[in-house]
């Protein structure tokens, strides 16, 4: 089922359709007015068969189909009616999103690159034009989630899951006491409670009673931190408020959100927000950890969309402040639903307006010192090509869950747990290695991204055109290196982001000629962690560049000395010396160079190169290296 359709909303349907109605339409049409979609496909079918099938009438099968989430039939009838000759930029919008649904992600760019042509202004244009590869990239991050369905999914439709006080609400359209509804022929929506076991399943199903469920649609639900609130989107109608079309004679609802008070024995007291109007929409509540602020879905005026995402704040009264838009980052001309904002405030919310997999796709982001930052497509496979909506997750345990009308499901909407496998927000580095003397890239090169802490994280060489690329965690400080034949190592730091790509380059100098005396230092000395003898990865880095100048200059011949801090006893300081200064030669003897070619004696705290006493930290730091003197075969 479309997740637009969850609940009746007073939207112009017919505003894609682009020929005329009727008088052999007018049965098929009420029906489709009055959201009765698949009676509506069974009218409209029914002309067609009778040969007389039109643009109007394909259109309005494509659209009926597209608003059930029947993709293929909804792909069929909209390549009927643009080869008929319909038109209309949001129709092309329609038919891309279900030829990608349907996997054919060739096709649905051509048809989005038709759409862009006819708006180029619209920002689902902006946004695929900037970014054609998008499918490739969004695949190519792998999979950051395990994601199982629910034993408690039924045949109907089952979306949300909020827990509260080892409580689990969910919205179901399983109450066969409903009447049915039209849209979909399932029945009205209800919310249930399940107890979660020791075992961590979801026991005793309980329909909430009638202060919380009426005939009604009722929808998904939120508690502040301390479980005193629970909130929740209702129709418009429990309050005698709706719209009448005059023609079809239908009426017209939309959705309010409403607050109940925690009993004894459940939530009570229900009572309307004071942001409600007759004239939109409100739904899909969720509350910031810290109980301040509720986030929304709504197509209030202003928007830039069909449904936008608005936050508000909250106080301990469940008075809610006014609503303000998230702006146009979040915000498409598309559809921006389900917002959940996570207790480290990430904003995850579900989109038909951004860049995805087909249909409704779950996407995240953080809004810091007032700034959103970028949109991230959560990925697969908790995004598929369905729709995917109603994301919720801890992110200590990294548990949680997303609702979705996938194949391999059990209802038309199923509830899926998840657990985050990897980490989800991640940075691209792209690093281009270049020659400093020429310009030129250097193919081959081989880099390193080394953390903080100065371990390795990765090794790869660069490609053909001298690029390499590693993806990190964001907010990650690291550091490029880069060592290859011939020329010096290079390295530069690449400070922790956010950013969905970070680009740096290193330049590389040629070994040419280097004029330096016999017994000068030749390389940057190596630092060794207190109390320890191995090489760490930045002190490999040094070596490495070693390395290159003795493969340049086969007749050179090193001399290392190692060297400790002044803590501990004199003896234990110069035995700890011998072996950093064993280890640093080891070192350069597997990389290549002849045993012969580099000595390696150790001092002991006897030559400081800061003699201090008392010695800072930072003092005691340097005083722990190697460092290296060219006795013999140096350039002259």
């Amino acid at each position: 089922m479309k997740k637009i359709q969850l609940f009746i909303c007073a939207i112009l349907l017919s505003s894609t359709c682009v020929f005329a109605q009727s008088n052999a339409t007018k049965k098929a049409d009420k029906l489709f007015a009055k959201y009765k979609f698949v009676n509506a496909i069974e009218a409209y079918t029914k002309l067609v068969e009778k040969g007389e099938g039109d643009p109007y009438i394909y259109s309005k099968l494509a659209e009926a189909n597209y608003n059930i989430y029947n993709t293929i039939e909804a792909e069929k009838w909209y390549a009927k009616a643009f080869e008929a000759g319909a038109s209309k930029p949001e129709m092309l919008y329609k038919y891309s999103e279900m030829l990608k649904a349907n996997g054919k992600y060739d096709a649905s760019n051509l048809q989005m690159n038709k759409f862009a042509t006819m708006r180029p202004g619209d920002d689902r244009a902006v946004m695929y034009k900037s970014n054609p590869d998008y499918l490739a990239k969004i695949l190519d991050k792998g999979k950051k989630f395990n994601v199982q369905n629910l034993d408690l999914n039924s045949k109907n439709a089952d979306f949300g899951g909020s827990l509260q006080n080892g409580k689990l609400y969910i919205t179901s359209s399983r109450n066969d006491s409903r009447k049915k509804y039209g849209w979909n022929e399932e029945p009205f929506l209800d919310v249930y409670q399940y107890t979660v076991a020791e075992d961590g399943s979801f026991q005793g199903e309980t329909l909430l009673p009638n202060d919380i469920n009426t005939k009604y649609h009722e929808g998904i639900t939120s508690f502040t931190p301390n479980g005193k609130l629970m909130f929740f989107s209702r129709e418009s109608f429990f309050e005698n408020i709706y719209e009448k079309d005059s023609v079809s004679n239908t009426k017209y609802s939309v959705l309010h959100l409403f607050k109940a008070k925690k009993e004894a024995d459940g939530f009570s007291q229900v009572e309307a927000l004071s942001i409600n109007s007759p004239n939109y929409s409100i739904k899909n509540p969720t509350i910031s950890a810290d109980g301040s602020t509720i986030y929304f879905a709504s197509d209030m005026a202003g928007g830039f969309g069909k449904f936008d995402i608005y936050k508000a704040t909250l106080d301990s009264n469940g008075e809610v402040g006014t609503p303000v838009n998230m702006g146009q980052k979040i915000n498409t001309e598309g559809q921006e639903m389900f917002p959940f904002i996570s207790d480290n405030n990430t904003l995850y919310f579900s989109s038909t307006g951004h860049l995805g997999l087909g249909g409704m796709d779950v996407f995240y982001t953080k809004e810091i010192d007032g700034k959103i930052g970028p949109i991230r497509n959560v990925g697969i496979p908790v995004n598929s090509n369905g729709d995917d909506f109603a994301f919720l997750i801890n992110e200590v345990s990294g548990e949680g869950f997303v609702s979705s009308n996938r194949d391999g499901g059990k209802g038309s909407d199923d509830i899926y747990a998840i657990k985050k496998i990897q980490p989800l927000c991640d940075v691209l580095i792209v690093g281009t290695i270049l020659d400093e003397k020429t310009g030129k890239t250097l193919p081959g090169a081989l880099t390193s991204l080394v953390d903080a802490q100065g371990n390795i994280l990765a090794t790869k060489p660069a490609n053909s055109e001298g690029k390499v690329e590693y993806i990190v965690e964001c907010e990650t400080d690291t550091e490029l290196q880069v060592t290859m034949q011939g020329y010096e190592s290079n390295k530069v730091a690449i400070k922790g982001s956010n950013e969905e790509e970070i680009e740096t380059t290193v330049k590389l100098q040629p070994i040419e000629k280097i004029v330096i005396p016999k017994v000068e230092v030749v390389l940057n000395p190596i630092y060794f962690d207190f109390d320890k003898s191995n090489i760490t990865a930045r002190a490999a880095f040094e070596l490495d560049n070693l390395v290159q100048v003795m493969n340049k200059y086969p007749d050179m011949v090193i001399q290392a000395t190692s060297h400790t801090d002044f803590r501990g006893p004199a003896e234990y300081n110069q035995n700890l010396s011998e072996r950093r200064a064993q280890t640093t030669r080891q070192y350069i003897i597997s990389k290549g160079i002849d045993a012969g070619r580099i000595m390696a004696s150790g001092q002991g705290e006897t030559n400081p190169a800061i003699n201090c006493n008392p010695c800072k930290e930072e003092d005691h730091d340097l005083n722990r290296r190697s460092q290296f003197i060219i006795t013999s075969g140096g350039p002259q």
